[in-house]
């Protein structure tokens, strides 16, 4: 069985698609290639973000904002967007999920948690769905 390859895309790819990726790394481990991307990234990731998944045990301090491209997408299995719109490529036969979540730019650790939260719970059922756990 080839491992699934799951793209995460916002705007800045600083806070949720961060948030989700470490979360799919964490809980999916080796059984789900994991990348994340932007459609207008960031200089670096959003510290609130980062303290937000420190309190869950999961560094993404590592990581950078990357540009979102085609071949990301191609590569992909599932595209997951959360708040990019139409800047994300269409590519036929790729699974897309739309996740509506805040923008945690700009907002304070106990704004960005609930936040958080949601994404872990969306994650939790990705992993379930993909992994058949």
């Amino acid at each position: 069985m080839t491992t699934p390859t799951v793209l995460f895309v916002c705007v800045h790819n600083a806070g949720r698609s961060q948030m989700a990726a470490g979360y799919l790394r964490e809980l999916a481990g080796e059984r789900v290639t994991v990348l994340s991307a932007g459609s207008e990234p960031a200089d670096s990731i959003n510290p609130v973000a980062v303290a937000a998944m420190a309190e869950e045990g999961i560094d993404i301090t590592g990581r950078q904002p990357a540009v979102l491209t085609t071949d990301a997408v191609r590569e992909s299995d599932v595209v997951i967007t959360m708040g990019c719109g139409d800047a994300c490529p269409i590519v036929p036969g790729k699974r897309y999920e739309d996740w509506e979540l805040p923008d945690p730019a700009g907002l304070d650790l106990d704004a960005v948690r609930p936040i958080r939260d949601e994404i872990k719970a969306l994650v939790e059922r990705l992993v379930a769905e993909l992994t058949n756990k």
